[in-house]
């Protein structure tokens, strides 16, 4: 199970990415303008632990967009 979860969590750090870079905006103004450590965002961003209900409020507060944004990825992970 550990292993499924690693891969969503890379999985939702490069959709992260991709919203960022089509956003044009980087993780300093992320975490700026979503009042969130720098440190998390980059936590996220390399899918290094999964990001709470409240990280991924402020992530996409600092990317002026609806949280649900962050998640369009595949979700058929457990194929891969």
């Amino acid at each position: 199970m550990k292993e499924i979860r690693k891969k969503y969590y890379i999985a939702f750090g490069q959709n992260l990415q991709r919203v960022m870079d089509d956003n044009k905006k980087d993780v300093m103004t992320v975490a700026s303008v979503g009042k969130i450590e720098l440190k998390q965002v980059y936590r996220v961003l390399n899918g290094e632990h999964g990001a709470s209900l409240g990280t991924i409020i402020s992530i996409a507060k600092g990317l002026d967009i609806e949280p649900k944004e962050l998640f369009n990825f595949n979700f058929d992970l457990e194929k891969e």
